[in-house]
């Protein structure tokens, strides 16, 4: 049986507005949304605008914690799309790694059309972003300007997927105009004899 549902996988780099698009297409939609950060913190018991400054790569975002993070967002994913045909999951988190991203297609594929949605903007923009975070005690997020620059490394931009599959998008605009371009692009690739 043909897979019914649709995963939307909004990810990039740190404050490039994945998780601000992400949240407002789930609302739209009437999805379920799983923030990376959130599920986190959730893991380590740990409130969600509870701040850790500690080294990239430590405490709950070493390596091991990391990846129960990312297996989680799966394990949520899968439990949706297991409550109807016409489920919708959207994942936000910054699925850096290739292999992370093929992971996610691995294990929803046969249950979901798996749909990336690679934000990107200015760099200036994303340093602003941080600044205004740091400054927001409702922040989930822990990203800063020299983890960015750590992740920005090792970032593993996504070759291996087609345009079928895939929408760049700069998040520097205002809201209803990128939530029109991802809908305009999700007609296209759903059902390409639509015309937009």
């Amino acid at each position: 049986m043909a897979a019914t549902g649709k995963v939307l996988v909004f990810f990039g780099m740190i404050a490039t507005g994945k998780s601000y698009l992400a949240a407002a297409w789930a609302r739209q939609h009437g999805c379920g949304y799983y923030n990376s950060d959130r599920v986190r913190k959730e893991i380590a018991g740990l409130a969600p605008e509870s701040r850790q400054s500690g080294p990239a790569d430590q405490g709950i975002y070493n390596h091991e914690f990391s990846r129960k993070t990312y297996d989680q967002l799966l394990i949520l994913a899968e439990q949706d799309l297991d409550e109807g045909p016409m489920a919708c999951v959207v994942l936000d988190g910054s699925y850096q790694a290739c292999c992370e991203r093929e992971l996610v297609q691995e294990k929803l594929a046969a249950k979901a059309k798996v749909f990336f949605v690679h934000c990107i903007c200015p760099e200036e923009v994303m340093r602003e972003r941080m600044e205004q975070r740091q400054n927001d005690p409702q922040a989930v997020s822990d990203g800063r300007w020299e983890i960015y620059l750590q992740q920005k490394t090792r970032f593993e931009m996504p070759s291996e997927l087609g345009p079928e599959q895939l929408l760049t998008i700069d998040t520097n605009q205002a809201l209803d105009v990128l939530l029109v371009l991802l809908e305009e692009w999700m007609v296209r690739v759903v059902d390409p004899q639509v015309v937009v």
